[in-house]
């Protein structure tokens, strides 16, 4: 006989463990898998904005995240020598002031061991190759070492990321496009450094770099590489040397190069499945939104997937999680792509133009930054390049019923500049 579970998760980063332990919390009994044989030793993913913090806190969870990261409590943007301006997180609205500094996979321990403090675990080694909807539910086909076994689930959430097999399997298309110049990322402690190691700095200049503060006072350090074969640490150099003076690389680790992508799945459930995480989205990294926006989508989708496991809910419940996740996915995409626009301005009239509007920008009161403010002549010059501002007034911004935090915002560059979303709210220039 096929062993029945109620909920399938399919993989175990952030996104699929958050949901996996606030279902098990919640009494639904939910099978989590993983094709890894165990977790990864490293991720690139480094920031954990103000919202994630709280939504950490509400769960009871945040003391040992907060404990093993850094705070980054200012983002600081340069460009061509010059610091252009910087971004008070204490303007942020939340408890929390701060992004968190700290790499993913210690953000995946303090999950893991949520979820097997609840009583659920992660079986791993095991990799999802069929689903077929039944009567009864959805007959799932796992392989593991070899063998073949089946579970038919009541509901099957993908969260395995940009290449989901759950996704492929539901004959779900996304929109979106490939991001065409790659990204690098490394670790490392920078000698010669005498700024704040509680802040992200982030230099819009010919190699764009992009330093966060991660703990013991070491970076991780993303930047665009000169050429498919350059030696990373020499293109960061070429641009950070000329701020921090006799800087030098130390202890460097992790070296990698990677491409990113910018797609929005077309739903967010098909039926008894449903998507969540870098499954359902991706986008640039330059903001630091991925992970984060994935942990938001599991704790939107388990409270309601488990109302209707419970049979206290009809499933159309799970309608309002697509109609709600999927804007700001498409938000936070389009975000990220003026936020690459703003990284590959090449036209030398076009960088002093977009870094006379950072200077303004940075120079204005928050709620007074409107349609009408200074870079409104930038941004008429870059109809290519469209970009998202910050408007409102300081009463406005809790307004419509948004969470602080829970939606993106100016997105200069850097992972801790997009957080001056919950100041106000994000709406394109006219």
């Amino acid at each position: 006989m096929v062993a029945a579970v109620t909920v399938l998760v399919v993989g175990a980063g952030p996104t699929g463990l958050l949901l996996a332990a606030e279902l098990q919390r919640r009494g639904v009994d939910c099978l989590l898998i993983d094709a890894h044989e165990s977790p990864l030793d490293w991720d690139r993913a480094t920031v954990v904005h103000p919202r994630s913090l709280e939504i950490f806190d509400a769960l009871g969870i945040v003391e040992p995240l907060l404990a093993a990261g850094v705070k980054q409590r200012l983002a600081r943007i340069h460009s061509d020598g010059s610091v252009l301006g910087d971004i008070d997180l204490a303007l942020c609205g939340s408890r929390y002031a701060f992004n968190l500094g700290v790499s993913e996979e210690v953000t995946e321990a303090v999950l893991t061991d949520y979820l097997t403090g609840l009583g659920g675990t992660v079986t791993r080694a095991t990799r999802l190759v069929g689903l077929e909807e039944r009567p009864d539910g959805v007959l799932a086909t796992m392989e593991s070492e070899g063998a073949t076994t089946q579970v038919v689930a009541q509901w099957v959430v993908g969260c395995d990321g940009n290449r989901s097999t759950v996704r492929t399997l539901a004959g779900i298309a996304r929109d979106g496009h490939d991001i065409a110049e790659p990204w690098a990322v490394f670790d490392t402690t920078v000698g010669g450094w005498t700024q704040s190691y509680e802040a992200n700095y982030a230099y819009l200049d010919a190699i764009p770099v992009i330093l966060t503060a991660l703990p013991d006072q070491r970076w991780r350090v993303y930047l665009r590489p000169s050429s498919d074969a350059s030696d990373l640490t020499a293109d960061a150099a070429i641009t950070l040397g000329r701020y921090v003076p006799g800087l030098r690389f130390e202890d460097v680790a992790n070296p990698t190069r990677f491409h990113c992508h910018t797609t929005v799945a077309r739903s967010f459930r098909v039926g008894r499945l449903l998507l969540a995480g870098d499954a359902a989205h991706t986008c640039s990294p330059a903001q630091g939104h991925g992970m984060n926006t994935g942990l938001q989508d599991a704790f939107n989708l388990s409270w309601k997937l488990a109302l209707v496991c419970q049979g206290v809910c009809p499933d159309t419940l799970l309608d309002s999680y697509d109609s709600e996740r999927r804007p700001v996915a498409q938000l936070v995409t389009a975000s990220g792509d003026a936020a690459e626009s703003l990284q590959s301005v090449k036209d030398p009239d076009e960088r002093r133009a977009r870094d006379a509007a950072i200077r303004a920008v940075s120079l204005t009161p928050p709620h007074a930054i409107t349609r009408r403010s200074p870079r409104r002549s930038w941004t008429s010059t870059m109809a290519a390049r469209p970009s998202l501002w910050v408007t409102g007034t300081p009463r406005s911004r809790r307004a419509s019923g948004f969470r602080t935090g829970s939606r993106p915002g100016l997105p200069m560059a850097g992972p801790a500049c997009s957080m001056i979303s919950p100041i106000g709210r994000a709406t394109p220039p006219s």
